[in-house]
């Protein structure tokens, strides 16, 4: 929509973003996006989070990569979204980059929004980040789940 807008008027996205009281936060991580990409899904150490607020349109999908210890090494994240949405990613996967998976399971929405200074209207982009967050170690624990069969199991 912002893309389309500025198209029209024939100003540029940031200029677009700033008209709009956007924080300097949220116009950086929108125009400079840190860590965007994608790890192979099917690695025994990478868990995947997609999500979706189906009353915007926004979906977001975080990777993690976990060490042997459970300490998040490295994090990607490909959103489709508003301004917000992508800053909300892209500083997640800042914040908890070098977390336990018990530090970064417990990261609110709040804190993203708060560092971010996302107005109300914006808040649900911060809330796609912390459920993204708490999907793709969900995925992770999955994968290492060890299922046991045979007379172990009794």
């Amino acid at each position: 929509m912002l893309s389309r807008q500025a198209f029209r008027t024939g100003k540029t996205v940031a200029s677009l973003l700033q008209t709009r009281s956007y924080h300097p936060k949220v116009i950086d991580h929108y125009q400079n996006p840190r860590n965007v990409g994608s790890f192979n899904k099917s690695l025994p150490n990478v868990g995947t989070g997609l999500v979706g607020a189906p009353a915007c349109g926004d979906v977001m999908r975080l990777q993690i990569k976990v060490s042997d210890d459970g300490v998040i090494e490295d994090v990607k994240f490909k959103t489709f979204g508003c301004g917000s949405a992508i800053a909300s990613s892209s500083y997640l996967t800042e914040l908890v980059r070098g977390m336990t998976l018990e530090e970064a399971g417990q990261v609110k929405n709040t804190a993203i929004a708060k560092e971010l200074s996302l107005p109300p209207v914006k808040l649900h982009c911060s809330m796609l980040a912390e459920d993204a967050i708490k999907s793709a170690i969900k995925d992770y624990r999955s994968k290492r789940a060890t299922t046991t069969l045979g007379p172990e199991a009794a």
